[in-house]
């Protein structure tokens, strides 16, 4: 049974001399918007919820290098992996079968947690051109794209107030070339750093979308759970152990699939100060779960 209530829900998290998400196309310093406030994009959230769905044992279809549990080596390659038993063929379009996308669509949406919450692009591969037909579409021709819309979306975070970010010069030193006695040249770098801020995003599940993905209550709950820990074994010299850690998640759960109010008056309900010191506004018939950091 696919998700029967509309859900809304904020996360309020701190980071403490971290760069909580780089900008490669500036350095690698944080992010941060044309105010100076930090932030962290959906992309990124999105994957550190991959991350801590893997490490809870559920099945993901796009991992990370760092923290993949099979042998794919692409994502076409997961797609099409016997193991996920959808077989190799699978995504190929058929033109004797126009409703061949569909159904792999659909059986993706099965076998993935992160493609029915989050949503996904299939890009179906033509099948081969049979030499006896001629013209586009006839034994071949383009392939089909199939954009599943999931019922999970997802703000990128924003911090409350401008963040101050500090740059630091580094030096590296590494082995140079033979027995590795001989100390290569330095190479000069620069790190970054949030020294301080209080960030918040929002996000909403629409029961209409998880209809169509099979995204259920069960799968909400599991993504409930993964939230308030967020960033444990996220740590990465960017990212100290502990430099960063989820607040509290607050979570609105409506009375009906359409939902009492709209998300953005539910999303408005919450005020943060710069200290992380959260005051939720009440709201006639709903009542928000507040639920501690991990």
């Amino acid at each position: 049974m696919s998700l029967s209530n509309k859900i809304d829900f904020a996360v309020i998290l701190k980071v403490n001399n971290a760069n909580p998400n780089g900008d490669p196309l500036n350095g690698n310093r944080p992010r941060t918007d044309i105010e100076g406030h930090g932030e962290i994009t959906d992309v990124c959230i999105k994957r550190k919820i991959r991350n801590r769905l893997i490490e809870r044992g559920c099945s993901i279809f796009v991992q990370s290098d760092d923290s993949k549990v099979d042998d794919a080596t692409s994502l076409r390659a997961r797609a099409e992996s016997e193991t996920v038993g959808l077989g190799r063929n699978a995504f190929k379009a058929d033109p004797k079968d126009p409703t061949k996308a569909v159904k792999t669509a659909r059986a993706a949406c099965e076998k993935w947690l992160d493609v029915r919450a989050f949503g996904q692009l299939f890009a179906f591969a033509a099948s081969k051109k049979d030499p006896s037909e001629k013209g586009e579409g006839k034994g071949g021709g383009a392939g089909v794209s199939i954009p599943i819309r999931g019922p999970v979306s997802i703000q990128s975070a924003f911090s409350i107030e401008p963040v101050s970010v500090t740059s630091t010069q580094i030096t590296k030193s590494v082995s140079g070339e033979g027995d590795g006695s001989k100390r290569g040249s330095d190479t000069m770098g620069m790190k970054h750093r949030v020294d301080s801020g209080v960030y918040v995003f929002f996000g909403s599940m629409n029961p209409q979308l998880a209809d169509r993905t099979g995204f259920s209550d069960a799968d909400a709950a599991v993504i409930k759970e993964v939230l308030p820990k967020l960033f444990e074994n996220d740590a990465s010299s960017a990212r100290p152990e502990g430099s960063m850690s989820v607040v509290k998640l607050i979570w609105w759960r409506h009375s009906s699939r359409a939902g009492q109010l709209s998300s953005a008056k539910v999303h408005g309900s919450v005020v943060v100060d710069a200290s992380g010191n959260v005051t939720v506004g009440e709201i006639s018939g709903l009542t928000p779960e507040l639920i501690p950091g991990f």
